[in-house]
Formats: C-alpha cells, structure tokens, sequence
C-alpha cells in the first residue's frame, strides 16, 4: 500500500496514514499554526475587560417579588455594564444550588430573596448562603406591617403585647405556609416578647387577608404589599413596621423596635449574588453597576410602588447581612420547632 508507514515486530506502533505524520515540515507548521491560533482566540477571550458577554440573573418564578426586584435591576444593570442581563426563571428553592455549581466568571448570578436564604434551615436545599455565595449587593427590603382588625383594643405594639400577656393564646394570627416571611415575623415576636398568640394557617395571604379584614382573625403581620391598599380604612388599624428604621410605605408609623420590642427586625430581603470564587475583580464591577443603578430616582419609585425600598450596599454589608438574618432564623426555627410542611 502506498501512503501509509508500516511497523512490524513487538512495539506496539500503530499504522498511520501521511496526512497524520507530523514529521513532514509542511504538515507540522499548519498543526502548529491552527493550535496557535486557537490559543490566541482563547487568550483574546480571556484578556477582555469584563463583561465581553451577556449576563444571566437566576430567580425564582414569574410573578413573585423576586421575580420583579430581578427584572427591574436587570433592565438598568445594562446601561453601566453595557451588555444585556436578562432573568431566567427556575423552580424557587433549586436555584440556590444552582449557582454554587455555576462558573465564577460572572456571566450567572442570583437573585437572592428570604426564601433562598431560608431553604437550607428548612433542610431543603444543600448550600450554606453565608458560605458558598460571593454577596454583590442588597437590592431592596420589604418589611411587614402589624396590623390588628378594629374590634382588638389595642393602638400600640406595647398594649398588644400586654394583651397577649393577659390572654395567653387567646389572639390568634393568620399565615401562609410555614416559613413564609408573615409566619416567621410572628413567630420571632412571639419569642422575643415572651407571649402565646395562636397561628392559624392559610393556603396564601389572600385567604388569610380576607379573614382578617372580616373579623375572623385579630392580627397579622401583614406584608407591606397585601396590606397597604387597606390601610386607613375603619376595618383595619396599623400599628408598626418590622424593619429597623421607619419605612416610606408606611409613613408616620413606628417601628416594632422603637414601639415596645427592642431589638425587633424581620424584613423580606432581595439582593444579589454570584457563585463562590468569583474574583473580588468582578465582583466590584458589579457592585458599582448596581450601585449607580439604584441612584436612579425612577428606578428607586417603581420599586416603592411595588411595596419594596431600594436598598444598595457594599459585597462585605451584604455578606454580614446574609450571615445574621440566616442565623437569626436557624435559632428561631430550632427553639420554636418550626419544620417545614
């Protein structure tokens, strides 16, 4: 046969055609120049300034608060970064493990809200967010708002909790499912305040609104996003906020803390977070583009019609954050034998 190099004996060789045979100079010098190139290609990739690429943002389904904080920050995030960002949509509580598994280049992060943070106390999910997260920045809170039906005699955090001291489990509060930021408000000013107040649980806040609203249930801890529309009517009577400070879709109420709980804070958080070993590089990068975006006036009112305040921060804030919100949960759910439904 011709064109093809032959071996005989006990080496082991194999028979290879021409084209493959390396010791020709002319075949030897294109092999090298495809490898070249190709090295120069992924050299070129490598070299260029962050990012070169669209952005993914992982949150969980449509339709949710987590779901807008995403694509609201997502559509400002391209004018500073200069690339698209778009949302992907994944069931809740999978896109947590989701992202420790993605490739800390920056092109996947998460949109991070209570129930990311909340799964792994629950036993629902695998990853440690105050370990296998890269925090960028906060992006808003919403806090809840303690409400009372009109018929309870009671105008302030300091008389419900004398009411509650009085009448051991006699007032009772509606929630959704176990977890739920309006179980745990509840459940972490039960404890705090040393007082019995029964949970009656409901399918969704809607059910358990209606409930309130007709007289069935004496109090709520309500979010600030199914409550506000009811607020001032003669059914209804608001008595504080759960965030630290005094929130702007409440104004003139206090807060739980500095009306009778020191200390108290439970708020739903939203923020932003990239997979673990991210370089500090990019992470800055981030954090700057979401930083001039939630200077924006505009943007900082479609979160506020949205029953949200726009909240940004440095990566070390967050990840002190994201360390005591999960820790204070952890205690909670073990002392109260909170467990998932």
């Amino acid at each position: 046969m011709t064109g093809v190099r032959r071996s005989f004996g006990f080496s082991g060789a194999v028979a290879l055609p021409d084209r493959f045979n390396l010791n020709n100079p002319l075949r030897l010098r294109f092999v090298q120049s495809v490898v070249f190139g190709l090295s120069s290609l992924t050299s070129l990739a490598m070299a260029q300034p962050y990012p070169y690429k669209p952005i993914r943002i992982l949150s969980a389904e449509v339709g949710g608060g987590a779901d807008f904080a995403a694509r609201v920050i997502a559509q400002r995030m391209v004018l500073p970064l200069g690339r698209q960002v778009v949302v992907e949509n994944r069931p809740g509580r999978l896109i947590g493990d989701m992202l420790v598994r993605a490739n800390p280049d920056g092109y996947t992060l998460l949109l991070i809200s209570s129930t990311i943070l909340f799964a792994p106390v629950f036993g629902e999910a695998h990853y440690d967010p105050a370990k296998d997260f890269s925090p960028i920045s906060m992006l808003a809170t919403s806090p809840n708002i303690v409400v009372v039906h009109s018929s309870v005699a009671v105008t302030s955090i300091r008389e419900l909790i004398a009411l509650a001291k009085a009448k051991p489990g006699v007032l009772n509060y509606g929630s959704g499912g176990v977890g739920s930021s309006i179980h745990l408000a509840v459940e972490l000013f039960k404890q705090m305040a040393a007082i019995d107040i029964t949970r009656v649980a409901y399918k969704g806040t809607g059910p358990a609104m209606s409930d309130l609203l007709g007289g069935q249930l004496q109090l709520m801890f309500a979010t600030a996003g199914s409550v506000m529309r009811h607020l001032g009517t003669s059914r209804l009577r608001a008595l504080a906020v759960t965030s630290a400070q005094p929130s702007a879709l409440a104004p003139g109420l206090p807060t739980v803390a500095a009306a009778g709980l020191p200390g108290y804070e439970m708020v739903a958080v939203y923020a932003l977070a990239a997979p673990p070993k991210t370089s500090a590089a990019v992470v800055k990068r981030l954090n700057q583009a979401i930083v001039q975006s939630l200077s924006d006036t505009e943007l900082k009112e479609r979160f506020l019609v949205s029953a949200m305040e726009a909240r940004s921060g440095s990566p070390e804030e967050l990840g002190a954050r994201i360390k005591v919100e999960v820790s204070t949960i952890a205690r909670l759910v073990k002392s109260a034998g909170i467990r998932a439904e």
